[in-house]
């Protein structure tokens, strides 16, 4: 009867809990209020918060940080020039051509060079030619790193081990949704909580009574915010995500209708168990949807955004689309809007950890690369500009760290007119307290085909060249979650494959603290 009852009230707690999940609340989220929680600390008396923008579908490195020494790029050229629809980029200094195909390299022109702090020896690096904002974080105002070369990995793994059967690999590589979930949540398809909600899991009891508002998704769900105990809380463009009402709290256009409404939905009709769980669910999502309404007040302000103007037409939140030369809607630029009108709601709430996600889609570009990928990449680049200027304005660009992950990487070879599915991937990390205008861990080597299914370089595997990581999510994961307020033995629980890396790698340098 004592175990009965221990776990009816263990059921009662984790269901009121799910007033974390606002009004999007679902099965994903009830499933994940039954998992058991973590310990939690209190957190430091300061602000501290990480986003991760996630580029879906897999991000081609290689035309994103390049490597420019004589060596790469010639192979570089050999591989990528190739027949049909050649994705190789032109070279540090080229001048775009006026009159060549829309969107091709050489109406683009020259990648754009880098002048990182830390020398590799025999190395230049670039990067794509409409990543111009990402250089000028990088090479004027160092505020934004490079992580060279990082993917999912167990263990340290060369390119013997790698073909060696025995040697322990990440589960189904080169699949988008396992790869996906592998970089969020450390394993395939299925896992069940992410290293942002463990983060969270353990910083959430500093954020006290609005510890709700310590998991927050833009960008609908996703295991990388889900916790043990912590569940993602889900926000629009204008904020909290309403129960059928609007700004008013009228429900077709009627008081009376939305005040119904929201008696119905909070008032239980029978003591049934789950029937009373749900109420207060509602509840507290109500109650909430109110509290963060309160904290970002009504409307869009500078720096923010322009006033009176939305998502579609706001000036600040557009770029410049590089196909058609007019200015269009950054869906980038708008998650991160409401992204930072939180961070800068967060003293109003009492908040002192938050972890924030984002995404981009269409980076599975295995046809019309060119076009494609280009345009990505100036969302990317407006987007990082933007918030990093909006965050200057709040004075919280010390107190934010934003990163960049993805399935994978792509391969060397190109397909035609595009690139398939690799494995490593460089990777942008932006904030005041990055030590930015660097490039963290050894840039791959460029190799050639050997004709015998394989490319000559160690850091390039298969017959398509994917790279090889050698630095782990783990380790990247990491060198954030200690900058965040995590000690060695909270960053080992969630992490646990860090036991298999040097313990001078598990921390990578690339945060001030």
């Amino acid at each position: 009867m004592h175990h009965h009852d221990s776990s009816r009230r263990q059921f009662l707690r984790r269901a009121s809990a799910l007033s974390l999940a606002g009004s999007a609340a679902s099965p994903f989220a009830l499933n994940l209020a039954t998992l058991g929680a973590a310990a939690a600390q209190t957190a430091p008396g300061d602000y501290k918060a990480l986003v991760c923008i996630f580029l879906f579908g897999g991000n081609d490195t290689y035309n994103t940080v390049l490597a420019t020494d004589a060596a790469s790029w010639e192979n570089y050229n050999k591989v990528r020039q190739g027949s049909g629809d050649a994705i190789a980029l032109r070279a540090p200094g080229t001048s775009p051509v006026p009159g060549a195909a829309v969107m091709s390299p050489d109406r683009l022109g020259g990648v754009l060079a880098l002048t990182p702090a830390t020398v590799q020896t025999g190395r230049s690096f670039a990067l794509h030619p409409l990543l111009g904002s990402a250089q000028a974080l990088f090479n004027t105002h160092q505020r934004l790193a490079v992580v060279a070369n990082v993917g999912p990995l167990l263990r340290p793994t060369s390119k013997a081990q790698y073909a060696a059967s025995n040697h322990p690999k990440p589960a189904k590589l080169f699949s988008h949704n396992d790869q996906q979930s592998t970089w969020q949540a450390l394993a395939p398809e299925g896992a069940t909580a992410g290293w942002g909600g463990r983060m969270a899991d353990l910083l959430h009891a500093g954020n006290g009574s609005q510890s709700l508002f310590t998991s927050i998704s833009a960008n609908g769900n996703n295991v990388w915010l889900a916790g043990r105990e912590v569940m993602q809380y889900q926000v629009g463009g204008n904020g909290a995500i309403r129960l059928a009402v609007d700004s008013n709290r009228r429900l077709f256009d009627s008081a009376v209708a939305g005040a119904a409404l929201e008696r119905i939905v909070t008032t239980s009709r029978s003591g049934h168990l789950l029937e009373q769980a749900y109420v207060d669910t509602t509840r507290r999502s109500i109650e909430a949807e109110r509290a963060l309404g309160a904290a970002l007040g009504a409307g869009v302000v500078a720096p923010y955004g322009t006033p009176g103007m939305n998502g579609q037409n706001d000036p600040l939140l557009q770029y410049d689309n590089p196909a058609t030369g007019a200015k269009a809607a950054n869906p980038l630029a708008q998650q991160l809007q409401i992204v930072a009108r939180m961070i800068g709601a967060a003293g109003n709430l009492g908040l002192r950890r938050q972890v924030f996600f984002v995404g981009l889609g269409g980076f599975d570009t295995h046809d019309f690369q060119n076009r494609n990928h280009g345009d990505l990449m100036a969302r990317l680049s407006h987007g990082l500009a933007y918030f990093d200027s909006v965050l200057a304005g709040i004075g919280m660009q010390d107190k934010v760290t934003t990163f960049t992950a993805s399935d994978f990487g792509r391969t060397f070879t190109s397909n035609g007119d595009g690139t398939d599915h690799g494995w490593g991937a460089h990777h942008f990390v932006m904030g005041g307290a990055v030590r930015g205008g660097d490039v963290y861990g050894r840039f791959p080597v460029y190799g050639l085909s050997n004709g015998r299914n394989d490319f000559t370089s160690d850091n390039q595997v298969g017959n398509n060249g994917a790279l090889l990581p050698e630095i782990s999510v783990d380790q990247y994961a990491a060198t954030m979650g200690r900058w965040f307020g995590l000690s060695d033995g909270q960053l080992l629980d969630i992490f646990p494959n860090l036991t298999q890396f040097d313990a001078s790698r598990r921390n990578l340098g690339f945060m001030l603290a």
